[in-house]
């Protein structure tokens, strides 16, 4: 006999998956009883192992249906947006409870009201904490991937991002890790396949033999071991950058349209250095074309500067 389920809706990429992990985990508390299903994409299905919440990944490309076959399940969870949208994917699987926001394009949803000014990983505890669901917004380390690290005690350089607003230019990447192999790093530029040109272009600027370019190399399963081995992690507001978080992990991040205020690491961990000439909230189109001008501002020597600092700080 099957055990009832609980759906959880997160079908978005690396850094969303990961700051949805404290509300994996406290759905997987309040419900112990119950599979725990993630609809996500399924390229994720090697972090889902390793947060210790999740009992099987539906594959669920962003705002598509939800395969679900089977009796619904007890509780449909939209981790993914505010509106109609994401909301009608998880209702349609039947789902005898549904937890999910209010917001202006979603009126009558039984909720509590969505707020555009809230960091993600509290904006997900506070949804289930409405439904008297214990939450703990810095559970957000994983467990150590089994497979080995393409590279022990590196120094990572991730370059790209998902848009030309949050990404920090190739030269000044280049200039950042010239200066850290120079020092001694191990330096390695980490990318997705299509941005391997671009990890190229930074390697060969600074001087950087070819293997050190891992960019569409390595498989996630094997970024999570390289990051969880890392000496450092410099990137910009991109998934790389959480997955140095939820390893905790020296990093330095670049923030550029958003502020670090709605998706930057834990509070008050000196581990993290996170770098923003910028004010507010939402000032810039995270989506855009061409660097945000608040990324622009941000110099070499900062960024050198900040991970030194962080470099000393004491390890876990």
């Amino acid at each position: 006999m099957s055990r009832p389920a609980i759906l959880m809706l997160r079908a978005l990429g690396l850094g969303d998956f990961l700051t949805g992990v404290p509300a994996y985990r406290a759905l997987r508390a309040a419900y112990p009883e119950h599979e725990t299903v993630l609809a996500a994409p399924s390229a994720l299905a090697p972090l889902a192992d390793l947060c210790g919440a999740i009992d099987r990944l539906l594959p669920t490309g962003e705002l598509e249906p939800i395969g679900w076959h089977g009796p619904p399940p007890d509780v449909g969870v939209d981790l993914h947006g505010n509106g109609p949208a994401s909301h009608q994917p998880v209702a349609a699987t039947g789902a005898r409870t549904l937890m999910m926001y209010a917001s202006p394009t979603a009126p009558d949803a039984k909720g509590p009201w969505w707020d555009d000014d809230e960091h993600e990983v509290r904006r997900w505890c506070r949804l289930l904490e409405w439904w008297d669901v214990r939450t703990d917004p810095t559970a957000l380390l994983l467990d150590p991937p089994a497979v080995p690290a393409p590279v022990e005690g590196a120094a990572v350089v991730h370059p790209g991002a998902a848009s030309g607003s949050r990404r920090w230019p190739a030269e000044r990447y280049a200039a950042v890790a010239e200066a850290l192999a120079a020092e001694g790093e191990r330096v390695v530029i980490t990318g997705t396949e299509g941005e391997r040109r671009l990890a190229q272009e930074v390697a060969e600027r600074a001087g950087l033999p070819p293997e050190s370019v891992l960019a569409g190399r390595a498989g996630l399963a094997e970024l999570a071991a390289l990051v969880s081995r890392a000496r450092l992690v410099v990137s910009n507001d991109t998934g790389m950058a959480h997955l140095g978080f939820a390893y905790s992990r020296p990093s330095v991040t670049l923030y550029g349209p958003v502020s670090p205020a709605l998706w930057g690491p834990p509070l008050g961990e000196s581990r993290h250095a996170v770098l923003w000439h910028g004010s507010g909230g939402r000032p810039g189109d995270a989506w855009g074309a061409i660097p945000d001008p608040r990324l622009l501002r941000i110099t070499v020597r900062e960024v050198l500067d900040a991970a030194r600092a962080v470099r000393h700080q004491p390890s876990l």
